[in-house]
């Protein structure tokens, strides 16, 4: 059902990556991650291609779109692309079919990405970075898949007017059951426990959600399944994080609550998603494009890292490189190095290339 590990056609050796930095901090944190695949590839023997191209703000600029047909050509007959962060107040008063954040969705559909992982672990060294007490965060280690290529985000009809405006949520039978088997095959890896987040007492597309999801459910007996509405999912993330394992919800409210997850694990500059379907995958930090500190070397590579942590797990089937760049992340945060956004005062802040420099370091030691 995932994407392909890799192009048979190719050695299993041999990747070709598409870069789209983007718009903002996506540059600096993108380049932070090739440094980390550059250091991989020599280290491994593995012969990694990467090509990069505009996308989102700084495509608009040049070629008067977001998403060119060159790139998305370049996208889909790739391993894998890397993404940066899009978006800015230079662009948010274009028209909203031309704004950065619908060349995110557009790509998602193009390349039939349904399914978006968003690990929320909290590393040991960061326990006191975020604003919850450490005795709730510690050990929280869960995953929310959010469904990404359906829902109100793409649902028609859409629109508004000077009176009104209208969106359409809505979810075909084989896109629940798709993303509720992948769900469920997760849960089956971990510790065979799911969530599935709906509002089934006001919506009648939610109470629609969770029968496939049920449903689906038959084929996997040994996983305990709970229902639970958004509303309480998003307090009972922050009331006991620990209780959740694997999520699974639709776009928007997985959108929301993979946010929430990001906060309580001390910054949005911490995690980092996979977005996979049938045959491509994509992998970005899940944080936005932070205009106000692009370019001062300031922002927190580590989500991108670990992005390309999922990329070597996921579309490379090298679940042993994914492994020593998380644990050379948790060697550098346990040596006390921290960006700004997860800094509690006193600790060690540094720059961006600083971070990234001690991560490539450790790799290479490993």
């Amino acid at each position: 059902m995932l994407a392909k590990a890799i192009n048979p056609e190719k050695s299993k050796r041999m990747f070709t990556i598409v870069s789209l930095p983007g718009d903002g901090i996506g540059p600096e944190v993108v380049a932070s991650a090739v440094q980390v695949i550059d250091v991989l590839e020599e280290k491994h023997g593995l012969e990694i291609s990467i090509e990069e191209h505009l996308f989102g703000g700084a495509s608009y600029d040049v070629h008067g779109e977001m998403l060119t047909d060159e790139t998305l050509a370049a996208c889909k007959n790739c391993d894998s692309v890397l993404l940066g962060a899009v978006g800015g107040p230079k662009w948010e008063n274009l028209p909203h079919e031309k704004k950065p954040e619908a060349a995110l969705l557009k790509i998602r559909k193009e390349l039939g990405l349904f399914a978006n992982f968003r690990p929320a672990k909290v590393y040991g060294a960061l326990v006191d970075a975020s604003s919850l007490k450490p005795e709730i965060l510690s050990g929280t280690d869960f995953m929310v898949i959010r469904e990404l290529t359906g829902g109100i985000y793409f649902g028609q009809p859409r629109g508004y007017d000077d009176n009104k405006g209208w969106n359409t949520m809505v979810y075909e039978k084989y896109e629940v059951e798709r993303i509720a088997r992948l769900g469920f095959e997760t849960a089956m890896k971990r510790k065979k426990r799911l969530v599935s987040i709906d509002k089934a007492n006001v919506l009648e597309c939610s109470q629609f959600w969770r029968n496939m999801v049920h449903e689906v459910h038959k084929d996997f007996p040994e996983v305990e399944v709970t229902d639970m509405y958004v509303d309480n999912a998003a307090m009972q993330i922050v009331r006991d994080p620990k209780q959740f394992d694997v999520i699974v919800t639709k776009n928007l409210f997985g959108d929301i609550l993979s946010d929430i997850s990001g906060m309580i694990t001390g910054s949005l500059g911490m995690l980092p998603s996979a977005s996979i379907g049938s045959e491509h995958a994509l992998y970005e930090p899940i944080h936005g494009s932070a205009p106000d500190i692009a370019g001062q070397n300031k922002a927190n590579p580590i989500a991108t890292i670990a992005s390309v942590a999922m990329m070597f797990e996921h579309s490379f089937s090298m679940q042993h490189i994914a492994d020593e760049i998380y644990r050379a992340i948790e060697k550098v945060l346990e040596s006390g190095m921290r960006t700004a956004d997860i800094a509690n005062a006193g600790d060690r802040i540094v720059s961006t290339t600083e971070i990234t420099d001690a991560v490539t370091a450790s790799l290479k030691t490993s």
